[in-house]
């Protein structure tokens, strides 16, 4: 472009030049910008995960659910026993509103705790005399839930610490043979209890019976070395329709399904869906009402502490917690009793353990975490099949 006389010439890249370079400029900055964009995004889903209520992340199911209709009630409800009116409201977990200003302070809370080595994260939690044993992702856990407790009592106080009165910790043990052939048939011969409050974090009780086998009566002698229960103990023992009906004597007298809400526990799915199952069919029993629903430890420990399948072996859990187990491995109560504690440790960690397995028409079925939460029904006796 000539600004005066012919040897007064600005030198100036000519338009096209321009467009051409911010063409480029910007091609070379997308990328960059695009993975800025996408880290800003990850980050805000780990917040948003991280107060996300528990059982939000349970296990697809095999066979899925229906969710139910979400809940409009603000905040965490009790559940309500098996025949109580709930006035068309479900129970469900804490309120998922995230927009309140209380998950943005939460939030910042949690990334400070992410920063904090594991000597100044015991620090923490002796100061606010909170337990201090476990790995370090279960101590950032255990604290950060602290701080989301109670910030959200600060905004609006709960009901209630846990959805039922009761925890029913069961762990049936079964016949068995060092091979365990398909065809072997596993028959329950130890059914303990162990009673959980939820209120007091306390075993409040336990029963223990054993049961005479009917296909194997003779106990192989790795049943016997693995249990730890003699041949003596089952011979002497009454067939397994009759300790049913001891045990249901018992939950009854404690009140269970009726003035106390209550849920079975188990570590893992076989109790319940294999062994139980098994067993009324032996026993030509119709499978217990009060035993269609449970909470898998397992899963609830997996989702609540962010820890892969393999690690939620009950001797894991034990150790990652900080815990030794206390009794005999493979006895039924003492394998309770150690579970137990477990669900004790996460309740104080802050976990709302709440039923997440059930049996539905002979198969094994997740239970949506959305779903309404009931207590199990006042046990009752089940009929005989013809």
């Amino acid at each position: 472009r000539e600004a005066g006389g012919r040897g007064d010439v600005t030198a100036a890249p000519p338009r096209a030049s321009r467009a051409a370079s911010q063409r480029l400029l910007r091609l070379f900055l997308a990328p960059r910008e695009a993975a800025a964009r996408a880290r800003a995004r990850g980050a805000a889903m780990e917040e948003q995960k991280e107060n996300r209520p528990q059982g939000a992340h349970n296990e697809a199911p095999a066979r899925a659910e229906r969710p139910a209709p979400p809940s409009h009630s603000p905040g965490k409800q009790r559940c309500r026993l098996d025949g109580e009116e709930n006035n068309g409201q479900h129970c469900t977990s804490s309120s998922s509103d995230y927009s309140d200003p209380v998950y943005k302070e939460i939030a910042v809370t949690n990334g400070y705790i992410n920063r904090m080595s594991r000597d100044e994260l015991r620090a923490k939690l002796a100061e606010f005399r909170l337990e201090t044993r476990g790995v370090k992702d279960v101590l950032k856990k255990r604290l950060k839930n602290y701080y989301k407790k109670q910030k959200l009592m600060q905004k609006e106080p709960t009901n209630g610490d846990s959805y039922y009165d009761y925890i029913c910790v069961i762990d049936f043990e079964a016949t068995c043979e060092e091979d365990n052939q398909p065809e072997f048939t596993h028959e329950i011969i130890e059914f303990p209890i162990v009673l959980l409050n939820t209120h007091t974090l306390e075993i409040e009780d336990t029963f223990q019976q054993y049961v005479k086998p009917e296909i194997n009566p003779q106990l192989s002698n790795f049943c016997i070395n693995l249990t730890g229960i003699t041949q003596d103990h089952v011979d002497k023992a009454d067939a397994f329709p009759q300790v049913l009906q001891n045990v249901v004597e018992w939950m009854r007298q404690r009140e269970l399904g009726t003035k106390y809400s209550y849920t079975i526990l188990t570590d893992g799915s076989w109790d319940m869906s294999k062994f139980l199952n098994i067993q009324c069919r032996i026993s030509h029993i119709k499978y217990p009402s009060f035993a269609k629903k449970w909470i898998n430890i397992r899963k609830s420990y997996g989702n609540f502490y962010k820890v892969p399948r393999n690690q939620t072996k009950l001797t894991i859990m034990l150790e990652k917690l900080g815990m030794n187990y206390d009794g005999r491995p493979h006895s039924g109560l003492d394998d309770s009793k150690n579970i137990a504690r477990i669900a004790i440790r996460m309740l104080q960690d802050g976990c709302e353990l709440r039923v997440n397995e059930r049996m539905h028409g002979g198969q094994l079925m997740t239970v949506s975490s959305s779903a309404p939460v009931e207590g199990a029904p006042a046990p009752q006796m089940p009929r005989f099949r013809n």
